[in-house]
């Protein structure tokens, strides 16, 4: 069971959410999405056009942090809005680790119509992913 308008004020800080994104799931993304562009798969390629080095889809770290709102009102359906920037590429290792993206979240506004607008910060390796990230939610009363 998720949270309830009635339980929120302005200021309260969703629970943590740190997920590991690896060179596998990097691929099984690719092929849910149809999105195959090199640079998420090809060490040598994402460096030959000028990236650190092989980088999680953008809109893959777009659905992580998602992730953490929707986990904290129970319902998927209570995300009426959602947006972000994207500002920093997740570089993800070969390796057995992969990347950690670190997400939270903070209660920004209750809104006069009766949403939740909540600002979402995403990290990895310490540095800011995603920009301008909010969601406006509606919980139950």
């Amino acid at each position: 069971m998720g949270v309830r308008l009635s339980e929120v004020a302005v200021g309260d800080q969703l629970p943590e959410l740190s997920v590991a994104l690896t060179r596998t799931d990097l691929v099984r993304y690719a092929g849910a999405s149809g999105d195959f562009n090199p640079i998420h798969w090809n060490e040598r390629f994402a460096t030959e056009v000028g990236l650190p080095g092989v980088i999680a889809h953008g809109m893959l770290t777009m659905a992580v942090a998602g992730r953490l709102v929707s986990q904290w009102t129970g319902d998927p359906g209570a995300i009426v809005h959602y947006g972000v920037r994207f500002t920093r590429p997740v570089v993800v290792p070969d390796d057995e680790t992969g990347a950690r993206v670190d997400v939270t979240g903070k209660v920004s506004a209750i809104n006069d119509d009766g949403t939740v607008k909540v600002a979402i910060t995403a990290k990895s390796a310490g540095q800011g992913v995603l920009g301008g990230a909010t969601a406006t939610v509606r919980l139950p009363r």
